[in-house]
């Protein structure tokens, strides 16, 4: 009976150290990442990217056909009054119409940029209701992360260490593994200068101020390995900001936390590390 115990008590462990495996091999696919000759945006992973883009697309057509309007005016001025098609200019110098449409026309193209832009900017600024918060601390120069009573600090890999499936000035030695459908609530300080959290997927891209808290936001759409960078001239290391992001279902995640995860378990007794980054505000 013992025996038989032990063989069960052992195959619990080996399935949840698979389960463990397989959240971080479910993520494998590195999704948010800059393509060559890309001259667009990352494919959006998060609702906020997806409102972002389509923004975008609103704003090229405009700009679009405003810089062709003007093209054809240019052309058009050209070509009808130039000296010799014109060699008696006209006196007028007052034109009522033209000058109400020359004012009017501007104001309807900025009420029709303005009203999907402040959309958009609500939209972006927080969740009223986060199933899961982060707390993202910039150093000079790595990244500390706090979530879901873990805390551990992220540092670039090393170029002579660049392993398979890694990329260079983008990997970290511990990326953060996040559940995908899932509002995640991201406050953001710094415990120097100020940085700024990127992450082109997501449509993230707020400062780091030393003494403050910025709140942003997040839901995944996609699993994956997304990429960003410290966008906040930070310092002699500036560049050697990386961060890495490793998207993954709600039950990989789970796992994760139970398994490998538990690395990074926060100590919360008297013989806390001092160094290890705290909070020591509240978001407003």
């Amino acid at each position: 009976m013992k025996k038989l115990l032990g063989l069960i008590a052992f195959g619990g462990v080996g399935i949840a150290l698979m389960s463990s495996g397989t959240a971080m091999a479910a993520a494998t696919e590195i999704v948010g990442i800059a393509k060559d000759w890309q001259i667009t945006f990352q494919e959006p992973a998060s609702p906020v990217m997806e409102q972002i883009e389509s923004f975008h697309n609103l704003l090229f057509w405009i700009i679009t056909a405003i810089t062709l309007f003007v093209l054809f005016l240019l052309i058009y001025v050209a070509v009808k009054f130039n000296e010799k098609a014109n060699p008696t200019p006209s006196k007028t110098t007052h034109n009522t119409v033209l000058e109400v449409a020359w004012t009017a026309i501007p104001i309807l193209i900025l009420v029709v940029i303005a009203v999907p832009s402040f959309k958009l900017l609500y939209f972006m600024d927080r969740h009223d209701n986060p199933d899961m918060t982060i707390k993202v601390i910039g150093n000079q120069w790595y990244w500390s992360y706090e979530y879901d009573g873990l805390a551990f600090d992220s540092y670039p890999v090393a170029d002579e260490d660049i392993g398979p499936g890694q990329v260079r000035m983008l990997s970290v030695d511990n990326p953060i593994v996040l559940p995908v459908e899932t509002n995640i609530r991201i406050l953001q300080t710094s415990n120097d200068v100020i940085h700024n959290w990127a992450i082109p997927a997501f449509g993230l891209k707020l400062d780091n101020y030393p003494g403050r808290i910025n709140e942003n936001w997040v839901r995944i759409t996609g699993e994956g390995i997304y990429y960003g960078q410290c966008s906040e001239l930070c310092g002699v290391n500036h560049s050697f900001m990386p961060i890495e992001v490793h998207a993954v279902s709600k039950e990989a995640y789970a796992a994760w936390l139970e398994g490998p995860g538990q690395e990074f378990v926060a100590d919360s007794g008297d013989d806390a590390d001092q160094n290890a980054p705290k909070l020591a505000m509240t978001a407003e």
